[in-house]
């Protein structure tokens, strides 16, 4: 996701679609609403997630699967806002934390000090820097993949990014034109996934960290990974570390995440144009169709990374960073690195020797993450993505292979079955709430190479360069499309559009020219005014929405119907801002992550600076509706559109509330409910190593802390080992 902070070198957000394609701000009278209380089943079992083929397969019926329909209810009282520098819970809830940055996975490298003096090559066996998305996987007593354990698992936790390094270094990052080697590489060595073995321990539903487990890994930015799918071996990929094109050195900027039914887990690479520089002048030494597709993905001519790696040294491990062209082909230099990002990572957890998996079906852009629809015998694995950049789009992946549950515990070979031949598609959604998924194939719907906006070469050349296929065919802009979910008791997604600060028209028309609201980013107002003291300023959307969609039939149909399930806004914003009705117990601003538990209830996670005045990020659980429950109203600006019922505490409610400068990000539910896992990321964001904002987590327990904020997984419990949010 991108960093909520509009001062944070580090935040490529700016990085936006200026295709002429419709933005949802060009659609006229679509069908919009949010939701009323969801009548459904409970079913407290990963087999909801899995599918029932899944389920079935391995034994995993039980008396909450079996459960007759319940109505789901929220069991908590609403958390207070606040801008404490703790996490604060409802009443009779506890936490405890899993591991931090820093904290070693093995015997044998120290404890985290808290004073940067860790070596760099040490990050290879600690956990990475930035948590964000993660899963959990039941671990069996074999060692193999086992849906229904909950006191025993593999939690797999994505580290997306370093921001101004506070807590890596002994004096923070130094400055200068050229970095410090050792401090680069430790950077290096911070970033991607970690892989730790977790067990509950003996008294109640917390868990605790098997430091030295066999299964505890980390994935780096310097991991040799393979190419798979129809990328695999293409030219484009192709560099000096594999002049084959047939692997790669790294996988970065690690966001959102998602996880497959045969036991392997998704990472998603986001924002990854901040580590790579290109140097001035390398314009002059590419094609025309070259600089489109750079262009397009924002690696502009003499940009500059923020974090500099490419200038610690003339190493591979330093000099891959840069994609200028330097040498006679791109085997000999690194000018095709940048289109080696982008990518879905499929990691076997289970198998720590494996090599990671660059799954190229899914399409290359800023992926926030995978998210499969539970998995349907004999029925395609679908699997949905955002990319996350304002007027970007939202994708669907539809596999080739049917799904057979004899493929649980498949590994990697069950991912090249399943995710290296399928059918990549893209979002267009329509004024009259209908939608349709149109598919980015070589030799279809005009992506080939008389293809006018951008010649397409083969389905590789389709798949490295989506946004411009997407383009193409007309594809609708999005507000920042982040998180998705899916729900399990009716297989609807959810979306979250986490914002859109400033909805700039094409670079073609005059400077600070705005988009037009519509029905289905309706919100269109501002507190601040142009110079004549008259005309307001659009500022967008600064509060950000959910949109869901359901599709026409099975999970895989072309066309769907959709509506906005809920507007993020101030509680005492006037009526047509605060379009759901949102009061003091269930508020918030820029939604971002988002999470359906194995009973159906949703949670909301908060990147926010447009509403940090007033409190620090939150989380939100949520009783969801269905998409078509919604009435007409108004919004600022004067645009009818249609929402939902008004959100009640019932409905919705402020489950927790982090720590200073954080973001709330990852989320996972054990499959008994009784344990979360949730993610406190860059606590004192804002902070400079003098001037520290946040000491959490020692100042969740310390008030007088003056410790390096560290970012950090938390453990939660009810303190009575009840069901999580109920």
């Amino acid at each position: 996701m991108n960093h909520h902070s509009p001062k944070d070198e580090f935040n490529d957000g700016e990085n936006v679609n200026f295709s002429d394609n419709a933005h949802m701000d060009d659609l006229l009278a679509a069908r919009l609403s949010r939701r009323l209380a969801l009548q459904g089943g409970i079913g407290v079992t990963t087999g909801l997630l899995l599918g029932g083929s899944a389920m079935a397969a391995q034994g995993q019926a039980s008396g909450a699967a079996r459960a007759k329909k319940a109505a789901l209810k929220l069991g908590f009282g609403s958390v207070a806002k606040h801008r404490d520098d703790k996490v604060s819970l409802p009443a009779g809830y506890q936490m405890s934390i899993l591991h931090a940055l820093g904290d070693p996975l093995h015997w044998g490298d120290e404890s985290w000090k808290g004073d940067g003096s860790e070596s760099a090559d040490s990050y290879n066996r600690r956990i990475g820097d930035g948590h964000d998305g993660m899963y959990f996987f039941g671990l069996g007593e074999a060692g193999k993949f086992d849906a229904r354990r909950s006191d025993r698992g593999l939690l797999c936790v994505n580290h997306e990014y370093v921001v101004a390094p506070y807590a890596l270094h002994p004096n923070g990052k130094t400055g200068g034109a050229a970095r410090v080697a050792s401090e680069v590489e430790k950077e290096i060595y911070a970033h991607g996934v970690s892989v730790v073995e977790v067990k509950r321990d003996a008294k109640g539903a917390g868990m605790g960290m098997v430091r030295g487990s066999r299964f505890n890994r980390r994935i780096t930015s310097a991991t040799p990974i393979a190419f798979a799918g129809p990328v695999k071996g293409s030219e484009l990929v192709q560099t000096r570390f594999s002049p084959d094109g047939m692997k790669t050195r790294g996988t970065n900027n690690n966001c959102a995440n998602g996880y497959t039914p045969w036991g392997t887990y998704l990472t998603c690479e986001e924002n990854y144009t901040n580590v790579i520089s290109r140097a001035a002048g390398d314009d002059a030494k590419r094609s025309a169709k070259e600089i489109a597709g750079l262009k397009r993905y924002g690696m502009t001519d003499g940009r500059k990374s923020p974090y500099l790696w490419d200038s610690a040294g003339s190493d591979d491990l330093f000099a891959r960073w840069n994609s200028a062209v330097t040498g006679a082909s791109a085997g000999d230099d690194y000018r095709n690195i940048f289109n080696t990002f982008g990518w879905v990572v499929e990691i076997d957890p289970f198998h720590p020797d494996s090599t990671p998996v660059k799954r190229s079906t899914l399409g290359r852009f800023n992926h926030e993450g995978a998210w499969p629809v539970p998995a349907v015998k004999g029925q395609p694995v679908v699997i949905y993505s955002g990319d996350d950049s304002r007027n970007e789009y939202i994708y669907k992946y539809v596999s080739k292979a049917l799904w057979d549950e004899a493929d649980v515990n498949g590994g990697l070979a069950a991912g090249a079955k399943y995710l290296d031949e399928g059918t990549l598609y893209v979002a267009r959604f329509n004024a009259d709430g209908s939608g349709e998924w149109l598919e980015l194939a070589h030799g279809k719907n005009g992506l080939d190479a008389s293809n006018k906006l951008y010649a397409l070469a083969d389905q590789a050349d389709v798949l490295i360069h989506a946004r411009l296929a997407a383009d193409s065919l007309g594809a609708t802009k999005m507000d920042r499309p982040e998180w998705g979910a899916v729900n399990p008791l009716n297989h609807e997604v959810y979306m979250t559009l986490t914002n859109n600060s400033n909805r700039v028209a094409h670079d073609a028309t005059p400077t600070g020219v705005q988009l037009k609201p519509d029905a289905a980013n309706p919100r269109y107002y501002s507190d601040s005014f142009n110079a004549d003291g008259k005309t307001k300023v659009n500022k967008g959307n600064p509060n950000g929405h959910i949109i869901r969609w359901k599709e026409a039939g099975a999970q895989a149909a072309t066309r769907f119907s959709w509506d906005i399930y809920l507007f993020g806004a101030e509680d005492d914003a006037a009526a047509d801002v605060n379009l759901s009705g949102l009061t003091a117990v269930n508020d918030f601003s820029s939604p971002d992550g988002l999470y359906f538990d194995p009973r159906g209830l949703l949670w909301i996670q908060t990147d926010d600076n447009a509403y940090t005045d007033e409190t620090n990020c939150m989380m939100l659980a949520a009783v969801p509706g269905k998409v078509g429950d919604g009435g007409k109203a108004v919004a600022a600006g004067g645009t009818e559109t249609r929402v939902g019922a008004k959100a009640t505490p019932d409905s919705v409610r402020r489950f927790l509330v982090g720590p200073k400068d954080c973001e709330i990000t990852g989320i996972a539910i054990t499959p008994d409910g009784r344990t979360m896992f949730c993610n406190i990321q860059h606590p004192g964001e804002e902070s400079k190593l003098d001037a520290l904002s946040s000491h959490w987590p020692d100042s969740q327990t310390n008030p007088g802390s003056t410790k390096r904020p560290r970012s950090a997984t938390m453990v939660i419990t009810r303190t009575d080992g009840g069901p999580i949010g109920l």
